[in-house]
């Protein structure tokens, strides 16, 4: 349990510090600073997430420990796939609405 705590852990401090990393820098105009941005709180959430697991896997019995570590990285995985989903949406409806930014005759999107 050791060695899955302190990987854990480390896993914790590289997501959490592109996170930071990400929220320290200035706004971006383009869409993939923008999902980046915006994905950036729930890297920190995992992150927690993450040192939550890896603290527990180190300090409590092995079997508690082992039950919060799994809780905690599916967490972790779960907050991040839906982030990274929501960026993804956003990205997605950004890029149909420039590509539709002229006359309706020149796109094959529908306008709205």
């Amino acid at each position: 349990m050791f060695v899955v705590g302190v990987v854990c852990l480390c896993m914790a401090v590289l997501i959490g510090g592109s996170g930071i990393w990400t929220l320290t820098r200035p706004p971006s105009a383009d869409v993939t600073g923008q999902v980046l941005r915006a994905v950036a709180p729930t890297q920190l959430a995992a992150a927690v997430m993450l040192i939550a697991g890896g603290a527990a896997a180190l300090a409590a019995p092995p079997h508690t420990g082992l039950t919060v570590l799994i809780v905690c990285v599916l967490g972790a995985v779960g907050t991040i796939g839906a982030g990274s989903w929501q960026g993804a949406r956003y990205a997605a409806r950004r890029e149909a609405e420039s590509s539709c930014a002229g006359s309706c005759a020149s796109c094959t999107l529908p306008c709205k």
